[in-house]
C-alpha cells in the first residue's frame, strides 16, 4: 500500500461517506431557497413560522450533535449513522405529509434529530490510515460544500414542479439512498482509533468553553449561520418582488456562486501564502456587511440584488472554508474533536436562531428589519474578532504507544514538549495514544520517532 495515496478501501470509504453526508445535507438545504415562497400555500402561513421551519433542524442538531458522537463510541458508528438516517427519513415523511406549517416544523425538528456528523467523521477516521485521514476528511468536506451549492441551484426549479411536499419526499428518498450506500458501499473496518481528534471528550468541554480564541471562532460561526438563515427567510421574497420569478432563481444562484468561487479561491491562496488569514477573515466579514447594505439600498432593483448576492457568497464561502482551519490551529493537542463538537453546536444553534429571529423580524419590521439585524450582528462579530490572534501554521499528529503507565505518560509528554517545533503534547495512558500539535516547518520527525521508540 502506498503511504502517499489513498488505497482502494480508503477511496471507497471517502466516496461513500462523502455521499452519505452530502445527500443528508442536500436534504436539509433544499427547502432553504424556496420555503419563503411556496410556504405561503399552507393555511397557517406566517413569516415567523417560515423562519422557524427553515431553522428548526438546527435546534435538534445543536442539542444532539455531541451526544450522538459519544453514542457512536459506545454502540458503534454504523448503528448510529443508520439510526440517524432513518430518523431523518421519518422527519422528511412527516414534513411531506403535513398540510400546515406547524407540521412542517415538526418534520424539520425530526430531520435535525438525525445528527450523524460526529459518527460519520469517526467512521472516516476508523477507515483510513493516520497519514491519509486528512484527505478522507477533505473529500467529506467537499461533499458538504457541494450539497449546499447544488441545493441552491436545483431547489427553485424542483419547487416549481413538485412543490414543497415533493421536495420533502425527495429528501426522504435521499436518506434512504444514504442507508443503502452505507449498507452496500461502505467497507467493513474493524479498527476503532483513538477519537479525540474527531469526537468530543466530556471532561474537556468546560475547559474549552473558557478558551478565548476558540470562543471567538465559535461566536463567528454562530453569527455566520444565523445571518445566512435569517437572510434566506427574506431573500427569495425580495427577488420575486424585484421581478425574478421563483422558478428562475436558479439562474441567479448558479452564476453568482461560480463567480464567487472564481474570486474566493485565488483570494484564499494568496492570503494563506502570505500568512494573512486574519486579514482574509475580516475582509470577508466586511464583504458580508457591504453585500447586505447593497441589498438594503437596492431592495427593489434586480441588478442591485444580484450584486449583493454575489458579494455575499464571496465572503460567506471564504469564511465557511477558513474558520474550521483556524479552529484546528487554535485547538489544544488532543482536543480537536471536543473543539469541533462545540464549534458545530454553535453553528447549528446559529442556524436555528437565524430562522426564528429572521421570521419574527420579517413579520414585524419587513425585509429591511431582517437586513439591518444581520448587519448589526456582523458588526458585533467584527469587533469581537479584534482579539483573535494569528497563529503559526501547525499540524496534528497521533501515535500509538502501548503499555504506558501514568508516570511514563507524564514523562513522555514532558520529553516531547522539550523537542523543537512541538507546541503541545498530550499522552493518554489508558488509550495508548500520543497527540501532538507541531509547527509544520520546525519539528523533527526523526527525533519524535526516536523518543517514542524509547518508551514503546
Amino acid at each position: 500500500m502506498s503511504a502517499t495515496g489513498l488505497n482502494r478501501t480508503e477511496k471507497r470509504a471517502a466516496v461513500t461517506l462523502a455521499s452519505i453526508f452530502g445527500l443528508r445535507m442536500l436534504g436539509l438545504f433544499l427547502i432553504m431557497p424556496v420555503l419563503a415562497i411556496y410556504g405561503q400555500s399552507y393555511p397557517d402561513y406566517t413569516p415567523f413560522l417560515v423562519g422557524i421551519a427553515i431553522g428548526a433542524y438546527g435546534l435538534t442538531q445543536a442539542m444532539l450533535q455531541i451526544p450522538m458522537g459519544w453514542l457512536s463510541d459506545r454502540i458503534g458508528r454504523r448503528p448510529v449513522i443508520l439510526g440517524g438516517l432513518a430518523i431523518f427519513a421519518f422527519g422528511s415523511v412527516v414534513a411531506a405529509l403535513a398540510d400546515t406549517m406547524t407540521g412542517v416544523i415538526i418534520g424539520r425538528v425530526l430531520q435535525g434529530a438525525g445528527a450523524i456528523a460526529g459518527a460519520v467523521l469517526a467512521l472516516a477516521a476508523d477507515s483510513a490510515r493516520e497519514e491519509q485521514r486528512p484527505k478522507v476528511m477533505a473529500v467529506i468536506g467537499m461533499g458538504i460544500g457541494l450539497s449546499f451549492v447544488l441545493a441552491l441551484i436545483i431547489a427553485p426549479v424542483l419547487g416549481g414542479v413538485i412543490g414543497m411536499s415533493g421536495l420533502f419526499w425527495m429528501t426522504a428518498a435521499l436518506a434512504v439512498g444514504g442507508i443503502l450506500l452505507l449498507w452496500r458501499g461502505m467497507p467493513v473496518t474493524h479498527q476503532q482509533v483513538p477519537s479525540r481528534d474527531v469526537l468530543p471528550v466530556p471532561k474537556e468541554l468546560k475547559r474549552l468553553l473558557k478558551h478565548g480564541q476558540l470562543m471567538r471562532l465559535n461566536f463567528g460561526v454562530f453569527v455566520l449561520h444565523l445571518v445566512l438563515t435569517a437572510w434566506f427567510v427574506t431573500l427569495p421574497l425580495q427577488l420575486v418582488d424585484a421581478g425574478l420569478s421563483a422558478q428562475n432563481h436558479s439562474w441567479l444562484y448558479l452564476p453568482t456562486l461560480l463567480l464567487s468561487f472564481a474570486v474566493m479561491v485565488p483570494m484564499m491562496i494568496i492570503l494563506v501564502r502570505r500568512k494573512q488569514q486574519l486579514l482574509g477573515m475580516r475582509l470577508s466579514m466586511l464583504m458580508l456587511i457591504v453585500s447586505l447594505l447593497a441589498i438594503l439600498v437596492f431592495a427593489d432593483e434586480l441588478l442591485g440584488l444580484i450584486l449583493g448576492v454575489w458579494i455575499f457568497f464571496i465572503g460567506f464561502n471564504y469564511l465557511e472554508a477558513s474558520l474550521p482551519a483556524m479552529l484546528t490551529q487554535h485547538a489544544p493537542a488532543g482536543s480537536k474533536g471536543s473543539a469541533s463538537g462545540i464549534y458545530t453546536t454553535w453553528q447549528f444553534f446559529g442556524a436555528f436562531l437565524g430562522g426564528v429571529i429572521g421570521g419574527y423580524s420579517l413579520q414585524k419590521f419587513g425585509p429591511s428589519g431582517v437586513i439591518i439585524l444581520c448587519i448589526a450582528l456582523l458588526v458585533c462579530w467584527l469587533l469581537v474578532s479584534v482579539g483573535l490572534q494569528q497563529v503559526l501554521a501547525t499540524t496534528r499528529m497521533t501515535f500509538q504507544v502501548d503499555g504506558l503507565n501514568e508516570q511514563q505518560a507524564a514523562s513522555l509528554s514532558s520529553d516531547l514538549t522539550a523537542l523543537s517545533g512541538i507546541e503541545e503534547a498530550i499522552v493518554i495512558a489508558d488509550e495508548g495514544a500520543v497527540y501532538l500539535k507541531v509547527q509544520r516547518d520546525q519539528y523533527d520527525a526523526q527525533a519524535i520517532q526516536g523518543l517514542l521508540a524509547r518508551y514503546s
